[in-house]
C-alpha cells in the first residue's frame, strides 16, 4: 500500500485533503490527522470493522481502549451517560472543550466492545486542531482515533513521523503542520464527587482542581483508558532516565562515562535528551535539549520530536534528564519514565 501526503497549506489544497479524508473515513478505511496533542489515526467510531483496522495497522493490542474524538459537542449524550455528572461534564467540556481534555464516562451501546476493549466506560474528547475538526464535522461521526504510531512507540508529531511509523500500512496522512502540546490528552475519570486523572497531559492537576477534588489513578494494573500501559511512548535506542538533573547548583560536572549510574563502555554511543541547557560540557554523541531557558509548555511540545531525533542518531543508549514534577512536568515525567520502562 502506498501512503500519500494531502497538503493544507492553501485553501484549495485543504479542501481536497477533507473531501479524501472523508471519502475514506466512509469507506471505512483509517486515516491520519493532525490534533492540537499529536498526530491521531483515525476510523468511523460506529464500525467495528473499521476500528479494527486501527488496531492492526498499530499493532496495538485489543485489550487497550481507543478515545472516541466527536465532530460536535451534541454528540456527547448519544454516546455516554452523563445523570450522575452532568453538572460537573458541563463545567468540564465549557472550559477545556475543544481541547486536550479526554472524559472516562459509562457508555451506551452505540459504541462498539472492541472501541472500550470491554470496558462499559468510553474515552471521549473534542479535538481543538482545526484541520481534525472540518473532517470529523465532515464526515458528520464520531472516529476513533490513537495516536498515530505503531504501538509502544514515539507518539508522531509531524506528518512526516507519521509517514515513518505507518507508511504502508495506510493511505492518508492530512498534513497540519506540526502539533501544538505535543504529548497526549489528559486523561480523566468523572465521578459525582471526584475527578480521577488516569493519564496526565496538558490539562495539569492544578487546572482541574478548580472544578472538583483531584485524585491520580496511576500507575495501575487495570487498564480503565489508553495510554496506562508501563511501558510506552519509546524509542528503539534504550533510554535511561536519570535521578536527578543535570549540574545541579554546587556540584561538580561529571566525568565523562559517570553521566548515568549505568557503565556504559568507552565504545558506546551515547546521546543526551536535557531538560535546560547544560551548565557544562556532556561528553557525548548527540544531545537535544527540550527548553534550553527551562519553559516545560516548550519542552512538552518538543518532546517526542527530540526523542525521534536521537532515536534516529545511531546510539547505542539515551540518558534523559529528569525535569520539576510540577503543572506539565508530571506528564513530561509520566512519558519519560514510560520510555525508560521499555528498556528491559
Amino acid at each position: 500500500m502506498e501512503t500519500s501526503i494531502a497538503r493544507t497549506s492553501t485553501p484549495a489544497e485543504l479542501a481536497r485533503a477533507i473531501d479524501r479524508a472523508v471519502s475514506a473515513l466512509n469507506d471505512g478505511e483509517v486515516v491520519a490527522l493532525p490534533t492540537e496533542t499529536v498526530y491521531g489515526l483515525a476510523a468511523d467510531a460506529t464500525r467495528p470493522d473499521a476500528v479494527t483496522k486501527i488496531f492492526e495497522a498499530k499493532e496495538r493490542p485489543f485489550f487497550d481502549p481507543l478515545i472516541v474524538h466527536l465532530p460536535e459537542q451534541n454528540w456527547l449524550g448519544r454516546i455516554a451517560q452523563q445523570d450522575d455528572v452532568f453538572v460537573l461534564v458541563e463545567d468540564l467540556t465549557q472550559a477545556f472543550w475543544p481541547g486536550p481534555l479526554t472524559l472516562i464516562l459509562p457508555r451506551w451501546s452505540i459504541v462498539p466492545d472492541i472501541v472500550t476493549s470491554g470496558l462499559e466506560t468510553v474515552a471521549i474528547r473534542m479535538s481543538s486542531h482545526p484541520v481534525f475538526r472540518d473532517v470529523v464535522r465532515a464526515f458528520g461521526r464520531p472516529v476513533a482515533a490513537p495516536s498515530a504510531n505503531r504501538f509502544g512507540r514515539i507518539s508522531p508529531t509531524s506528518a512526516d513521523d507519521v509517514v515513518k511509523e505507518l507508511g504502508g500500512r495506510i493511505s492518508l496522512v492530512v498534513d497540519g503542520g506540526m502539533t501544538t502540546h505535543g504529548i497526549e490528552s489528559t486523561i480523566v475519570k468523572v465521578e459525582p464527587d471526584r475527578l480521577i486523572i488516569l493519564r496526565a497531559g496538558p490539562v495539569t492537576r492544578e487546572d482541574l482542581e478548580v472544578f472538583a477534588p483531584v485524585e491520580v489513578g496511576y500507575p495501575t494494573s487495570t487498564v480503565e483508558a489508553p495510554g496506562q500501559l508501563q511501558s510506552h511512548y519509546a524509542p528503539r535506542t534504550p533510554l535511561i532516565l536519570e535521578e536527578r538533573p543535570f549540574g545541579l547548583p554546587g556540584e561538580q560536572a561529571p566525568e565523562s562515562g559517570e553521566l548515568s549510574q549505568i557503565s556504559f563502555g568507552a565504545d558506546r554511543k551515547i546521546g543526551v535528551l536535557a531538560w535546560k541547557q547544560p551548565a557544562f560540557p556532556i561528553d557525548c554523541a548527540a544531545m537535544e535539549v527540550l527548553s534550553p531557558d527551562g519553559d516545560l509548555r516548550e519542552a512538552a511540545a518538543t518532546l517526542f520530536a527530540k526523542m525521534r531525533r536521537l532515536d534516529e542518531a545511531g546510539l547505542d543508549f539515551i540518558v534523559a534528564e529528569p525535569v520539576p514534577e510540577v503543572g506539565l512536568g508530571v506528564a513530561i515525567m509520566d512519558r519519560l519514565r514510560k520510555a525508560a520502562a521499555a528498556r528491559g
